[in-house]
């Protein structure tokens, strides 16, 4: 294993332990009346049973356009790399503007599919960027995207 392949690996295992943003309390998983600019998404992986409820809110963005994700909350269970890809993904996700985490989340994907032609950006995804090996294995992109796709669908909803 190469020195940057235990690097990632370390990342992937300290941020599936920290769980930044896995403080979606229990009452508020089940489906409810969200208010505006709130959004909430259940994702289940059938193959491995990781599974992520998510909840994204937004806010006016700061110059008074468009908006901002202001926080992202979550409860799951699951690998180290699904649960690790949902903090990393709280980490980046707060803070940016509404068509920046849309963004993230195309290129996210696009570095999923690409079966390990493409490394992630360390500049642009941060500590994401260990979960790029993740392509090389078919059967754990799903594991790595479930937090990705929850946080599109609470994007659109939210908005």
């Amino acid at each position: 294993m190469s020195s940057l392949d235990s690097l990632y690996q370390q990342i992937i295992l300290e941020q599936s332990k920290t769980r930044t943003g896995a403080d979606l309390p229990d009452d508020q998983l089940q489906g409810m009346d969200l208010p505006a600019g709130v959004g909430q998404c259940h994702q289940l992986n059938t193959v491995c049973g990781d599974e992520i409820t998510l909840r994204l809110e937004t806010t006016p963005g700061e110059s008074g356009t468009g908006t901002q994700v202001s926080s992202i909350h979550w409860a799951g269970d699951g690998c180290a790399i699904s649960m690790a890809s949902a903090s990393i993904l709280t980490e980046l996700a707060v803070g940016l503007d509404a068509d920046e985490v849309q963004a993230l989340i195309a290129n996210f994907r696009e570095v999923m599919r690409s079966r390990g032609k493409m490394e992630a950006d360390e500049e642009v995804f941060g500590d994401a960027a260990a979960l790029s090996g993740v392509s090389k294995f078919p059967a754990r992109v799903k594991c790595a995207m479930l937090a990705w796709v929850a946080a599109e669908d609470a994007l659109a909803q939210a908005r």
